[in-house]
């Protein structure tokens, strides 16, 4: 029986038609076998797309679906939606990447990017061809989450979570919650005090009879998956009991060891014993074991005699906790940049040059009757210390600086009338609401705004006034003056904690290091790790307004995914062919998690556990293990439409994309408009170890002259060990191609992460350049090679 293939092709509003001719690709489509409809839309992805596909499904009796159009990263499920809408199975659509992989990356190449998207075109109507139904198995989720990161995203998030009845644990790694809004003193634009805005909500994120806080405590490991996270956390001992404290600073006055003070960034210091901040929460001691002599071989026990309440204890120890959870929310914030890394501006030599964070704390205890040290009537700030500065790996802008020295500016200014204020930066960026007014605001005040960047600062060793030079880029006047404090405006960069977290989950990180949301714009807070999401910046630099918006943002898409009470599991599983199966027990040995086991003579497969990697493919001598969605036959037939019709001559490279991390970053790729070699024709795979030596040998049997594999480097890859796999198929693949007098470096084999763009283009282009000085491979050395396989595994 025959199927009724329809294929529409998209414009993208002039993103895929300024460069493809998409007609051509519609008439080439047309005279594929068993296409019955063709059309040409203007934007597959509006109503009228969508209802052109339905009513053809309708009226003409569709079977299957192909879309050549953006990426199926985009709008895949957009379009799965569409057919399950029409009644056909959401497996029967296919997407061609004629955007990202065509359009955009040959841009100046009109001819090539045609031909190239229509060979992605033919590749998708050979691989759905034979597509079967896929019905996805559901399990159980319950109302459980996991909460990382508590200051104002994580407790915003988990307040909205527990408020709507859901279970939260909340963990933080310092001794109290609030992170860096709890040493703040106002925020802007409405110079508000920042403790009024926070502290109520950290009383409430204690007192929640939903939230269960767990401060000074890391999370050691995370396994399993969603509806099923086993998440082991480590609680640090405080050495002082919460409930008996009663924070009366007792201890604190006979304590005899002075160490620096974190919450006031080492301007001041503290005792071993200490109250993290007057807004602490809990409100409650803590010692710090490190500086503590008590916890020495030399015995202090002063505290310990000064405690009345008896709540201090030397023998706690740490407390290893399990917990289950059903969802994630990462919202592990930021650290602000070590200014030691631009040397130019003496941070950390000269005593007049401070960061933002530490004027900040100086404004605080000034306003409280303990002044950290004298601040003198001069200042200047300088703009974009360790933003969009490619010599310290930060290009980006961290969006807060501008407003963040504006606020400071106008402190200073309320606090001594008279003090002389300049803000030197690059571009003055004002972009949230009421922030221009702001701005405005500190000029009226007799703030200066001068656009320029100072290079080298000097310190003046009489008096220790920072003199320092610059250009007015406006007036091209050069300035030249001296300081009596100098604050550098840093930038924000991903915490150590969120790196950490990363690796934990497995979530990718982007150009900036920051977490990988699963879209910029239609999925903001979701990751590519099924349920767990993101918040605050964690996900990227934002001011507190966007940070509160995103973390309830992240609640919700929480709440409704643990609202429906199941979870629909990724249909992309390995399944078995129980009429090849021979019950050898190799696939066992070769899961990475256990997934398969024996059911007398047949290997049978426990979907929850199953991660659809793939791995367990190439070790089967029958093929009659494969995967859903991208089964054995399926990425046969995307090879052969790939290298349909080639000439001799003609040179084209088969990339197999891992789905999480290579295909993503050929996507970014696209979107950045950096040109690689259309030769190289981008086959998706969820990873690469599903790529058997036998598809390879077949690929080069068929024409293929060069083949390509990526997989994500291990610490983000989000299967268990795939490299191993990859690598022990390259090499039987090399081997046969060694005995048949072919190049074995025809092959490549990379590792990646989704932010490596110019790797990936320089890697794939080297290839292709390979290739062509090899030439084409002759027939008589190509025919054969699956014999030769035969061989070489006897």
């Amino acid at each position: 029986m025959s199927e009724k293939i329809g294929v529409y092709v998209c414009h993208c509003g002039g993103n895929i038609s300024d460069t493809v001719n998409v007609d051509d690709v519609a008439k080439y489509a047309e005279n594929q076998e068993d296409v019955v409809v063709v059309r040409s839309i203007s934007h597959m992805c509006s109503e009228e797309g969508q209802k052109a596909i339905i009513d053809d499904i309708n009226e003409e009796g569709l079977d299957k679906i192909i879309v050549a159009a953006c990426s199926p990263q985009f709008h895949g499920p957009t379009f799965r939606k569409v057919v399950e809408k029409a009644g056909l199975n959401p497996a029967m659509v296919e997407m061609a990447n004629i955007r990202e992989q065509s359009a955009w990356p040959h841009y100046n190449d009109k001819k090539a990017a045609t031909e190239k998207a229509k060979l992605l075109t033919k590749a998708a109507i050979d691989d759905i061809r034979d597509m079967e139904p896929v019905v996805p198995e559901k399990m159980k989720i319950g109302k459980n989450v996991l909460v990382v990161g508590a200051g104002i995203a994580g407790i915003q998030a988990s307040l909205d979570l527990a408020d709507s009845g859901f279970n939260v644990y909340l963990v933080e790694k310092k001794p109290m919650i609030g992170g860096h809004m709890a040493q703040l003193s106002r925020t802007f634009p409405t110079n508000d005090c920042a403790s009024c805005i926070l502290s109520p909500k950290m009383a409430d994120a204690a007192e929640h009879p939903n939230i269960n806080l767990y401060t000074y405590s890391e999370i050691e490991s995370i396994e399993g998956t969603i509806g099923n996270f086993r998440v082991k956390i480590k609680q640090k001992p405080r050495y002082v009991d919460p409930s008996r404290c009663t924070a009366c600073n007792s201890c604190t006055e006979v304590c005899p060891t002075l160490v620096p003070d974190e919450n006031n960034e080492g301007l001041a210091l503290r005792k071993a014993i200490y109250l993290p901040s007057h807004v602490a929460i809990p409100h409650s001691y803590v010692l710090d074991e490190d500086a503590c002599l008590g916890l020495q071989p030399i015995t202090c026990g002063k505290c310990v005699e000064a405690c009345e309440a008896n709540a201090i204890d030397y023998e706690q120890k740490p407390k290893h906790i399990m917990i289950k959870a059903d969802t994630i929310i990462v919202a592990t914030g930021y650290d602000i940049f070590d200014a030691k890394r631009k040397p130019q501006y003496g941070y950390g030599r000269y005593e007049n040059v401070i960061n933002a964070l530490e004027m900040e704390r100086m404004i605080v205890e000034a306003a409280e009757g303990t002044p950290l040290r004298p601040f003198g009537k001069k200042f200047a700030f300088i703009q974009c210390v360790g933003s969009r500065d490619i010599t310290v790996g930060n290009p980006y802008c961290s969006r807060i600086c501008c407003m963040y020295a504006t606020k400071l500016s106008m402190l200073i200014k309320g606090m001594i009338p008279d003090a002389d204020i300049t803000v030197f930066y690059t571009d003055l960026r004002s972009f949230g609401k009421g922030y221009e007014e702001y701005y405005k605001r500190a000029q009226e005040m007799g703030i200066r705004f001068i656009r320029g960047r100072p290079g080298e600062l000097s310190e003046n060793p009489e008096n220790k006034k920072i003199r320092m030079r610059v250009e007015d880029t406006l007036t091209r006047e050069i300035l030249d003056d001296e300081y009596d404090l100098v604050v550098l405006s840093v930038g924000l960069e991903p915490s150590k904690g969120t790196k950490e977290i990363a690796q934990m989950l497995k979530i990718p990180q982007s150009s900036d290091r920051f977490l990988q949301e699963a879209h910029p714009k239609f999925k903001p807070v979701d990751t590519a790790i099924d349920g767990v999401f993101i918040a605050g910046t964690a996900q990227g630099p934002k001011d507190i307004p966007d940070t509160v918006a995103q973390a309830g943002a992240a609640a919700a898409r929480a709440i409704r995914l643990m609202n429906k009470g199941e979870f629909e599991m990724d249909p992309v599983k390995a399944f078995v062919h129980e009429e090849l199966c021979t019950g050898c027990g190799d696939c066992v040995d070769a899961c990475p998690v256990n997934a398969i086991s024996m059911a007398g003579s047949v290997a049978t497969i426990n979907p929850p556990v199953c991660k659809g990697c793939g791995s367990c493919i190439s070790s089967c001598p029958t093929e009659a293990i494969d995967l859903r969605l991208f089964s054995n036959k399926g990425v046969r037939d995307k090879i052969t439409g790939i290298l349909e019709g080639k000439e001799p001559g003609e040179n084209r490279v088969i990339v197999f994309a891992d789905d999480m991390c290579t295909y993503r970053l050929a996507d970014g790729v696209g979107t950045a408009k950096m040109e690689y070699t259309p030769d190289a024709y981008i086959v998706r795979v969820p990873s690469s170890s599903r790529v058997t030596p036998r598809i390879m040998l077949e690929a080069f049997e068929k024409g293929a002259d060069a083949i390509f594999l990526g997989e994500c480097e291990k610490a983000v890859s989000p299967y268990p060990d795939t490299h191993g796999p990859i690598e022990r198929n390259i090499a039987t693949a090399r081997k046969v191609l060694e005995k048949a007098g072919i190049e074995p470096d025809r092959i490549v084999f990379s590792p990646f992460v989704t932010v490596m763009f110019k790797g990936f283009t320089a890697k794939v282009n080297r290839l292709a350049e390979v290739a062509r000085e090899h030439g084409n491979i002759p027939e008589e050395k190509r025919k054969g090679l699956l014999k030769l396989l035969k061989e070489v595994k006897e």
